[in-house]
């Protein structure tokens, strides 16, 4: 895309958090950045230099004064002229800089437009600017370690170089299909075969970081089920720190669910707290039970508590006959302290079962551990990649792709339209093959004036 064409609208937004702060910025992009730097400024600031310089009114009064930046394009985050305005961090000064920008006959800024001018303009790939947004809503900090690397081109380099295999691989099954008269045994005298396991190896070790990266990202949602008073509210205060559900001997005190977040290792655990299941008349119960099981839909792991004085009884198989198949579940033997039991883990049946206290947290670590373990995550430091649900679905394309094409060897035009599709689901991820609608839902998500 050519550097500001003039029929490029300028745009404008505040690019700073909503409420006051110590600074604000109104960042402005496109072919009008300088003409607004006059029109504001009295004069452009010199590229990429700090000025000290009072911000005004078209009738000359005074908003404020504070540091303006100039970057010509393409030297700048959009690729395209960009005025900067640091003023006084108030809510009204803010607005006012920004009403002032667009009386110049600037258009305010869509959700995420500066950063998909940028992509538009080849200065970051669509990863990359996802990243961006990533690196804003990061939760912990191994999940911001995560972006960062994404937003340095980490996680793109390496689809690049897988990409470049395919490419290859593709281009010569593709030169024996123009050439048939030729008889060679294209599988081995081009080791066929072989590259394919190779780019196999390859995207399994990129799919697993990527995973890593998507539950930093995403987190962990868990849902505590069980009956009455086995002390899922306890478990959920103990978890969480703090008393953010209320604790009574009294049936039925938790009436519908409570959210809390918390991490474990730099991964986001989002727990929920439900109503305890048993048959009740009371109505607003009733509601809360219906809840329950909503909560369930969306959870990754389910914990069934049960009083560990009592075992597992016919109404905690109920619970778990109900609970999806594809849930991960945990049984969790709450109340140790009252049954005088030590803290353990047992497998039973291919299931986990682990006894603690939720009152006295013994056995809280144990349960900690075992929610990563159930989920996966195995934290690797270095290489980690901050992912997205439709990164992983395109990473799985290209892994059904690479299989068929093995399982199709024998027929080379049939390896070579798999190939074809291993490839466009690959470059999906960085933008190289991406339809305008998955760029209007990616950006909308972002913030405004970034």
């Amino acid at each position: 895309m050519a550097n500001n064409p003039t029929h490029v609208e300028t745009i404008a937004a505040i690019a700073t958090a909503n409420g006051a702060g110590g600074i604000g910025v109104v960042r402005v992009s496109g072919p009008k950045a300088a003409e607004i730097a006059h029109h504001i400024l009295g004069c452009c600031p010199a590229p990429r230099q700090a000025s000290y310089l009072a911000f005004t009114q078209a009738d000359g009064s005074l908003i404020d004064r504070g540091i303006a930046l100039f970057f010509p394009g393409p030297h700048s985050y959009t690729g395209e002229d960009v005025l900067e305005l640091q003023a006084h961090g108030g809510t009204a000064v803010m607005q006012l800089l920004l009403a002032r920008c667009l009386a110049c006959g600037v258009r305010h800024a869509e959700a995420g437009e500066f950063t998909k001018r940028a992509y538009l303009n080849d200065k970051i790939d669509l990863a990359q600017a996802e990243a961006v947004a990533d690196l804003i809503n990061a939760a912990t900090a191994e999940a911001a370690r995560s972006a960062v690397r994404s937003l340095s081109g980490e996680f793109s380099f390496v689809i690049q170089q897988l990409l470049t295999q395919l490419i290859n691989l593709r281009m010569y099954v593709e030169a024996c299909l123009d050439f048939p008269e030729e008889d060679i045994d294209f599988i081995t005298q081009g080791r066929v075969l072989e590259k394919l396991h190779t780019n196999q190896a390859t995207l399994r070790n990129i799919f697993k970081q990527a995973k890593q990266g998507a539950l930093l990202r995403e987190g962990i949602n868990v849902v505590l089920v069980g009956q009455p008073n086995v002390g899922k509210s306890s478990l959920m205060n103990a978890l969480t720190g703090e008393d953010v559900a209320i604790v009574t001997p009294i049936a039925g005190t938790t009436r519908d669910t409570i959210k809390a977040a918390i991490q474990i290792n730099g991964v986001p655990l989002h727990v929920i707290d439900t109503a305890g299941l048993r048959e009740t008349e009371d109505t607003v119960e009733q509601f809360g039970i219906a809840r329950t099981w909503k909560a369930v839909e969306t959870a990754q792991v389910a914990l069934i508590l049960m009083d560990a004085t009592h075992g597992v009884s016919v109404t905690e198989e109920t619970i778990l006959a109900r609970l999806p198949t594809t849930l991960t579940t945990i049984w969790v033997h709450n109340k140790i302290d009252v049954s005088r039991e030590t803290a353990r883990l047992e497998i039973r049946d291919q299931q986990p079962h682990l006894y603690l206290s939720a009152k006295t947290g013994d056995g809280l670590g144990l349960l900690k551990q075992l929610l990563l373990d159930e989920v996966g995550y195995q934290p690797s430091g270095e290489g980690v990649f901050m992912a997205r649900a439709r990164h992983l679905a395109a990473l799985s394309r290209v892994e059904t792709h690479l299989n068929q094409a093995e399982v199709l060897l024998a027929q080379p035009e049939l390896v070579a339209e798999e190939l074809r599709g291993a490839q466009e689901a690959l470059s999906e991820i960085t933008g190289e093959f991406s339809p305008d609608d998955l760029l209007g839902e990616i950006f909308s998500k972002f913030c405004i004036g970034k």
